[in-house]
C-alpha cells in the first residue's frame, strides 16, 4: 500500500512519522538490565554509551566534553564558538544567562560571535581535552572546514565532525571561497569524519559514498531550531533515521562490507526519544538540549545553536531549558524524576532488557508500532 497522500490535485506528499507516533514492542523474551550492553564503536574508538554531546556552546565546553568522555560518551566541541573566539568565555556565558529579553540576547550574541576564530585557541582547547585522556572530537561547519582543517588535525583531534543544518557531498561556497568537496577532503584526511545532517535516503547515500565514518541524521529538529517555521523545512525523525538506516544497508552491499554509522541528531528530548531513535536504526545519538539541562552545562539553564545569532536570518532561538541535575545524573542516574530527563542510559538499558535485546545492533531489529495521534 502506498504511503503517499494527496495534498491537492497538483501535489502529493509522503506520509512520515515523528517519535511521538511510534513505540517499541516487547517480545516473548526479557532479561535483566545488568545483562545489557550499550557499548558502541566508530572507526578505532570504543565507547561505553552511544551518546555524543552536540557541538553547541550551551552544551559542550572543554571541561564538559571531558566529563562526558569520562562517563563513556563523546563530547564534541564547537570550534566556531565562544571557546575558540575568546580567551575566557565563562564570564560571557554567565552574562548571556542573565539576559531575559530575546532581542537583547540575540544582539549580544552577535557581538560575541563576531570576534575572530583564533587558531591558537582551537589548538589549546583540543589540547586540553587530549591531555585529559578522552577521545577528542571537534566540529566545524562546511564553510569553515577548509580554512581550519590543518589547525584541527595538527591539534591532535581523533574524530572530525562537519555539521550543518544540511550537508551535501559537495558544498558550494560563497564567492571567493574554495568549495568543499567532501569525497576528496575525506580521502586526503587521516582522521575519521562524521558528517551531516542528512534527512533522506539519497542524501545519506551520497554522504556515505564520500568515505564518511558516520552520518548525522536530522534537519532543524532540535529544541532551539526554528528552521521549520522560518524556512518551512521539516524532517520527522523516526522516518528520517529509518531512511538513512536503509541507505546504510544498501551502501554496505554496494561497498562490499563498509559500515557507516548512523547518528541521530535532533528532536531527542527525552530518554524515550533516544530509545525510539535506536529502534529506528541509529547507532548513537547526538544530544543538545537534553544535556544543556545539566546543572554543570556551560549554558547555565539556557540552550542555543549557531543559527540563533545568524547575522541575516536567525533560524534558532535561545531556549530556557532549566537545570535538571548534574551531567552524570542525566546520563547514568540515579533519576529522581519520572519525566525522561535523567538516567538516559538506564532507561535505554531497561527498554532493551524489556524487549529482550542485549546489544544495540540487535535492538535495531525491535518491533515498532504506529499509533494514530
Amino acid at each position: 500500500m502506498s504511503n503517499e497522500i494527496e495534498i491537492g490535485r497538483g501535489k502529493r506528499a509522503r506520509r512520515v512519522y515523528t517519535f511521538d507516533e511510534i513505540g517499541v514492542v516487547p517480545t516473548r523474551r526479557t532479561r535483566d538490565p545488568e545483562l545489557v550492553s550499550t557499548a558502541w564503536s566508530i572507526d578505532a574508538f570504543n565507547f561505553d554509551i552511544p551518546v555524543l554531546g552536540a557541538p553547541m556552546d550551551s552544551v559542550m565546553s572543554p571541561d564538559q566534553a571531558i566529563s562526558l568522555g569520562r562517563l563513556g560518551g563523546l563530547g564534541v566541541l564547537n570550534l566556531e564558538g565562544l571557546w575558540t573566539r575568546h580567551d575566557n568565555p565563562e564570564p560571557l556565558l554567565a552574562e548571556l544567562s542573565r539576559i531575559e529579553d530575546e532581542r537583547e540576547a540575540v544582539d549580544r550574541m552577535r557581538e560575541l560571535y563576531a570576534a575572530p576564530i583564533l587558531p591558537e585557541l582551537i589548538r589549546d582547547r583540543l589540547g586540553q581535552m587530549r591531555d585529559a585522556g578522552v577521545t577528542v572530537a571537534g566540529a566545524l561547519s562546511p564553510h569553515r572546514t577548509a580554512e581550519f582543517t590543518d589547525t584541527v588535525v595538527n591539534a591532535g583531534v581523533d574524530l572530525f565532525v562537519i555539521r550543518g543544518n544540511t550537508v551535501s557531498a559537495e558544498h558550494v561556497a560563497e564567492g571567493g571561497r574554495e568549495p568543499l568537496n567532501l569525497k576528496q577532503f575525506i580521502y586526503e584526511l587521516d582522521v575519521p569524519v562524521i558528517v551531516g545532517g542528512a534527512a533522506t535516503y539519497q542524501s545519506a547515500l551520497h554522504l556515505m559514498r564520500t568515505g564518511a565514518a558516520g552520518v548525522l541524521v536530522g534537519f532543524g529538529g532540535g529544541a532551539s531550531s526554528t528552521t521549520r517555521v522560518t524556512l518551512g523545512i521539516r524532517a520527522p525523525m523516526a522516518t528520517a533515521i529509518a531512511d538513512v538506516a536503509g541507505a546504510r544497508l544498501d551502501y554496505l552491499d554496494e561497498s562490499g562490507g563498509r559500515y557507516v554509522h548512523v547518528i541521530a541528531d535532533g528532536g531527542l528530548g527525552t530518554s524515550g526519544d533516544i530509545i525510539k531513535a535506536m529502534a529506528c536504526g541509529a547507532d548513537a545519538v547526538m544530544l543538545g538540549s537534553t544535556l544543556a539541562k545539566a546543572s554543570d552545562a556551560p549554558g547555565q539553564g539556557w540552550h542555543w545553536g549557531q543559527e540563533a545569532h545568524h547575522e541575516d536570518l536567525p533560524r534558532g532561538r535561545r531556549v530556557k531549558v532549566g537545570q535538571v541535575a548534574p551531567l552524570a545524573e542525566i546520563v547514568n542516574g540515579p533519576s529522581h524524576l519520572a519525566d525522561g530527563n535523567s538516567n538516559l542510559m538506564g532507561a535505554l538499558r531497561r527498554a532493551m532488557a524489556t524487549t529482550g535485546y542485549s546489544e544495540l545492533k540487535e535492538f535495531q531489529r525491535v518491533g515498532i508500532v504506529h499509533a494514530e495521534r
